[in-house]
């Protein structure tokens, strides 16, 4: 009996020893094992120009490259509380305009175009806004570079000096010709979407009537909202919050 004793204490004692051997092969091993290394951390390169300095979301980035929304945006107008812009409004029409001479029919090089201020969709269509205005002005831009004649219907026959400034241009229609040469007329809508402006853009031949050309896009509200009227330079409708303009 005190045999058998012996015999099961000295497995008992065998057993434990071999869990030792067991937990130090696992210590062994676990230390053995390289450390996880952290994820890896990519940080946007132009976050620098960020007054936060943080790394910037994927969605807070257009496809045009627009940056992210910062604090405040300093003006020349006063403190602007917007995005600080790599593209603007000029951008997104020489994409209007590209879409545009993609699917243009008939209009050529000989077919002069008039382009006129963008209207409030959900207007009498005589109501504009600066968007409106500074798209037609890009416009005029993009589509001289196509080589395709652009007629500017405001420009009068005489230059008119004042203490103001020295202007060949004018919103007096007594003050402008009467009869001028455009075959075409390049312009469009613009109606607030979530999100941004949604503006519509096409060339509508001045006797048929008919669209020779058409585009779609989504301008951005901080891209829009980027453009501070002048203060004081005119009066306007105030709807919604935004000056409203005679067309």
């Amino acid at each position: 009996m005190q045999r058998a004793a012996r015999t099961g204490l000295g497995i008992l004692i065998l057993a434990g020893a071999l869990s030792g051997c067991q937990s130090v092969d696992e210590e062994m091993v676990q230390a053995a094992k390289p450390e996880k290394m952290p994820a890896l951390n990519v940080v946007d390169i132009t976050a620098a120009d960020r007054l936060d300095h943080e790394p910037m979301a994927a969605e807070e980035v257009d496809s045009f490259g627009a940056l992210g929304q910062p604090p405040l945006y300093s003006s020349v107008q006063g403190a602007y509380k917007g995005r600080p812009l790599t593209k603007h409004i000029g951008d997104y029409v020489k994409a209007l305009t590209q879409d545009l001479i993609a699917n243009m029919e008939y209009v050529t090089n000989k077919t002069p175009v008039g382009v006129t201020h963008f209207a409030l969709l959900d207007s009498n269509l005589q109501q504009t806004n600066l968007l409106g205005q500074q798209m037609a002005e890009s416009f005029v831009h993009e589509l001289h570079k196509f080589r395709i004649p652009v007629i500017d219907y405001k420009a009068t026959d005489f230059i008119r000096i004042t203490e103001d400034g020295d202007f060949v241009l004018t919103r007096d229609y007594l003050e402008l010709d009467s009869s001028l040469p455009m075959e075409y007329v390049l312009t469009g809508t613009m109606a607030k979407h979530q999100g941004g402006v949604m503006v519509n853009a096409r060339i509508i031949g001045i006797q048929s009537r008919a669209v020779v050309a058409s585009a779609q896009m989504l301008i951005p509200f901080y891209v829009a909202d980027a453009l501070i009227p002048s203060d004081g330079s005119e009066r306007g409708i105030m709807r919604d919050g935004v000056k409203l303009s005679r067309g």
